[in-house]
């Protein structure tokens, strides 16, 4: 099981199934609602998923139409996105877990919208769009 929460801790939640498809994603979106270079995130299966403090803290954010961005309404840590055409998983943004993902990046997704002050330093794939299916 892993554990993850926002940085006030008034939201917390816990993940009882496996990580899957890592990636550092550079869309703009991404480094808009990050404030940063790149988000690092992942997709967890909504079923294993569960919100464990702090559900009432959540503030969904539509960023485009069907793609959802929630985070706390208070600190404003970013903790998971959804899309309306897959319902049964989720994006996890690494960042707010508590515990070690046991997962890693493996590709750098939507570089060819990279911020030009970030140099990409690593040997991980790169895709110019959302990379292979």
């Amino acid at each position: 099981m892993l554990k993850g929460s926002c940085l006030c801790s008034r939201v917390a939640y816990e993940i009882t199934g496996p990580l899957t498809q890592a990636v550092n994603c550079h869309c703009v979106m991404c480094r808009k609602a990050h404030g940063s270079a790149f988000l690092t995130r992942a997709t967890v299966q909504a079923k294993d998923f569960a919100w464990t403090r702090g559900e009432n803290h959540v503030t969904w954010y539509s960023s485009s139409p069907g793609s959802y961005r929630g985070f706390c309404s208070a600190c404003g840590t970013p903790l998971l996105s959804r899309l309306d055409l897959t319902p049964e998983t989720y994006g996890l943004p690494l960042g707010a877990l508590d515990d070690d993902p046991g997962i890693k990046a493996t590709s750098h997704v939507y570089v060819a919208s990279k911020a030009p002050w970030h140099d990409i330093k690593d040997d991980l794939p790169q895709y110019p769009e959302a990379g292979p299916a």
